[in-house]
């Protein structure tokens, strides 16, 4: 197992349709979702929450997702309305980090924000460290009011990503990464 560093040098997000099983351990899960949940949280806030998808709870999440769209979309086929409710199905696991802000005189919303969205990443880092594939995805589902409320979200809960966790089931290569002097500045 690489070092924290050499970790962080290589990551890289596995497509969920290039994971498979088995997904984390009941013991490698809480790893995970306790390292998702160390994090800055300025204020000790808490401003994000977990909801774990393994097993059947996928398919029902899928189904919540299918019913919303074909709702929208009367026009679907029955391929496309298939295609929707399988969107949980590739990963083993998947975990949604769920973002509210609280207000405070210190910490604006948008550091709240922040916070889930390193929550997220902590996630994906923590899952890669025990040798998994992961991936942080979102679509037009993770901004469907609908659907969140079917996913059991609060009005005024968003969806940072859905974490996607499996087994690397093929070679994943990199992609070109941004050049430093393209993105450093000094001042």
């Amino acid at each position: 197992m690489p070092d924290a560093i050499d970790l962080l040098k290589i990551r890289r997000s596995v497509k969920p349709r290039e994971m498979s099983g088995p997904g984390p351990s009941p013991a490698e899960l809480e790893t995970i979702l306790t390292i998702g949940a160390r994090v800055p949280d300025h204020g000790k806030l808490t401003p994000w929450r977990f909801i774990v998808f393994e097993g059947d709870a996928r398919a029902r999440a899928g189904e919540v997702i299918a019913q919303v769209f074909a709702k929208k979309n009367p026009a679907a086929s029955a391929d496309e309305i298939e295609i929707e409710k399988r969107r949980m199905m590739d990963a083993p696991l998947v975990i949604a980090v769920v973002s509210f802000t609280k207000p405070h005189p210190k910490v604006p919303p948008w550091e709240q924000e922040l916070s889930a969205g390193a929550s997220a990443m902590n996630l994906v880092t923590a899952a890669t460290a025990l040798g998994y594939g992961a991936n942080w995805l979102t679509g037009w589902f993770a901004f469907d009011r609908d659907v969140l409320t079917g996913l059991g979200l609060k009005p005024e809960e968003k969806l940072a990503g859905f974490i996607h966790i499996g087994t690397i089931s093929k070679p994943n290569e990199d992609r070109p990464r941004p050049v430093l002097s393209d993105i450093v500045t000094r001042f």
